[in-house]
């Protein structure tokens, strides 16, 4: 494909993106000095920097290929997906954050540990170890489609340079590097995406305009909320579709292994804030995330069928971008799927990295008689351990973007119900249910995971294949049923059982002293380097002026880069505040 100069402008502005993750993560390599800062930025990260984390974390290109593709093919149906996120936040924000903060853990296998105690952490560690590099590898195949229906470049390339600029801003940075470059990702993402949003509605004449191509003949059937069986594949989008999905989602934002999403936040007071910081900002993305692939429908169809990739829905998003972004602008488009997915591959590294280091190698080492780690070569392997997995998600991602069994959307959701749904209930359980028998999380899990087990047996056999809800649905009712049994036999476990399960409850509801507990506090230093990096990106935009567009786009221009230098600038102001504070009181 010939290179024109405003494909010279996009590669430019993607060339300067990957220059400021660099930077970023060599500016916060200084801040790990031991596991407790790589792993959760040493608790020490303030409710707006954990809050904007715990959203990207959440989201990726697949927010705008594979549910891109959803409100494509279906409209605002998948919008449940969302209503789980925000639903999952205000739980977080009203009673789970601050007490998965309170743990005091430093990381997610801990609290299970505290929880269940040592033999159900191993059994967590190890679905861990599947369920990460799988979810990450999805996410890196979303990206790699969507760029490559914008460029035309070769997908599986894409998806080793990609891998490769997550892996090395990741191994370096620690947290502190992937919470910093989560909010320059999220302004520039919220700042492109509002503005795709705004193009969107304007070209097909507003809201009025968006609502009446909405109920035009040729779209109205498949855009109903609840969609009629064997409307679509698999009956998607049905209402047992939409109940499945929405407990599955929720299930996974609230268990004890999203805990992880907390621990980084000073006490619980920033917890729970920065809970209800990700849930303000989950749904103004609601709102605006599903437009453009709705608008590509009413507008751009004959355009997106002619996207040479095996799903072209999936591209629906990416090219209302491109039909509407003025010239320049395209590139910043994709610098923000970059920044999405990104931020779920770099937090999920991090997440099972810290797992490894902390809660795996010490017992193989003490097992093999070595000494434990110091705390700097405990940062080095960490280092070393997020290599090694950024490599094995582009293998698992270069393997998925060759399958021809799923679509991206479904996969996901298939990995959900037959692995992470049947582990993430009793984890929720355990969280809202203070005593359960020590048998009870191996028991509950079991039995969740019997109607996953017998859907890929009777698969493998030439039956009928299951779809999602009738999975997910079957292994929901299994587990209440296994929930009940363990709530009547509960009173039979062991009194030292029941009295390590009241400690455990007892720590999570004791709040956090910061002063006495963490010490240090980095508000300002955070805000400061944060805001001055997110400035001058924003005043970078202003180069894109530059290219011959209409007045118009031009306005368009001026206010990202007013919005995102407008983040930085906030974020500086507030350094100084707490300066000043800081002063006063000393």
């Amino acid at each position: 494909m010939a290179t024109t100069p405003t494909m010279t402008i996009e590669y430019f502005t993607l060339a300067c993106y990957f220059g400021l993750l660099i930077l970023i993560g060599g500016i916060f390599a200084r801040f790990n000095r031991n596991l407790s800062d790589f792993t959760r930025g040493g608790a020490q990260c303030s409710w707006w920097l954990v809050g904007v984390s715990s959203l990207m974390a959440g989201i990726s290109a697949f927010t705008f290929t594979g549910n891109g593709s959803a409100a494509y093919d279906a409209g605002p149906t998948f919008l449940i997906i969302y209503l789980a996120n925000i639903l999952g936040y205000a739980i977080g924000a009203f009673y789970l954050a601050r007490r998965y903060r309170q743990s005091r853990a430093l990381t997610s296998a801990d609290v299970v540990r505290a929880r269940f105690g040592p033999g159900v952490e191993k059994i967590y560690i190890g679905v861990s170890v599947l369920q990460a590099p799988f979810g990450a590898a999805v996410q890196l195949w979303s990206l790699a489609v969507f760029v490559h229906a914008v460029f035309g470049l070769p997908l599986l390339p894409l998806i080793v340079v990609i891998g490769l600029v997550t892996i090395f801003y990741s191994a370096s940075g620690g947290m502190w590097g992937v919470m910093a470059t989560d909010v320059l990702q999220g302004t520039v993402l919220f700042g492109v995406t509002l503005l795709v949003a705004a193009l969107s509605l304007h070209a097909v004449g507003g809201w009025a305009g968006f609502f009446e191509h909405w109920s035009d003949p040729a779209v109205a059937e498949d855009f109903r909320w609840i969609k009629a069986e064997g409307q679509f594949p698999q009956n998607r989008f049905t209402g047992p579709w939409m109940i499945v999905v929405f407990i599955m989602q929720l299930v996974g934002q609230i268990h004890l292994g999203a805990s992880s999403k907390f621990l980084s936040a000073k006490d619980g007071r920033e917890a729970s804030k920065a809970a209800a910081f990700a849930m303000g900002l989950m749904a103004l993305g609601s709102v605006i995330w599903f437009v453009p692939p709705m608008v590509a429908r009413f507008i751009y169809e004959p355009l997106v069928g002619a996207i040479a990739i095996k799903d072209p829905a999936t591209a629906a998003y990416a090219v209302a971008a491109r039909e509407l972004l003025p010239k320049g602008l395209m590139g910043v488009m994709i610098a923000a799927m970059f920044s999405a997915t990104m931020s779920s591959m770099d937090m999920g590294m991090n997440h099972l990295t810290g797992i490894i280091v902390r809660n795996l190698v010490p017992g193989l080492r003490s097992r093999l008689g070595w000494a434990p780690l110091s705390e700097q070569r405990q940062v080095w392997w960490c280092r070393g351990i997020t290599t090694l997995l950024g490599v094995l998600i582009i293998g698992l991602s270069l393997m998925l973007a060759q399958q021809s069994r799923f679509i991206l959307f479904d996969a996901y959701l298939f990995f959900a119900s037959i692995v992470n749904f049947p582990v993430f209930l009793p984890l929720l359980a355990g969280i809202f249910i203070r005593h359960l028998p020590r048998w009870g999380f191996l028991f509950m899990m079991m039995t969740a995971a019997v109607p996953g087990i017998v859907s890929l047996a009777q698969e493998h056999l030439g039956g009928p294949a299951w779809t999602i809800q009738e999975r997910g649905g079957w292994g929901l009712l299994c587990f209440i049923v296994a929930l009940v049994i363990c709530l009547v036999m509960a009173r039979r476990s062991p009194a030292g059982y029941r009295a390590r399960e009241d400690e455990f409850f007892a720590t999570i509801n004791r709040p956090v002293d910061f002063a006495k507990e963490v010490g240090k506090d980095r508000d300002a230093e955070q805000a400061s380097l944060i805001g001055w990096v997110i400035c001058g990106s924003g005043a970078l935009f202003l180069l894109f002026l530059i290219p011959g567009n209409p007045f118009v786009q031009r306005l368009a221009i001026a206010a990202l880069a007013t919005f995102i230098c407008g983040i930085g600038g906030l974020l500086v102001w507030t350094a100084r505040q707490a300066r000043a504070r800081g002063a006063a009181g000393s």
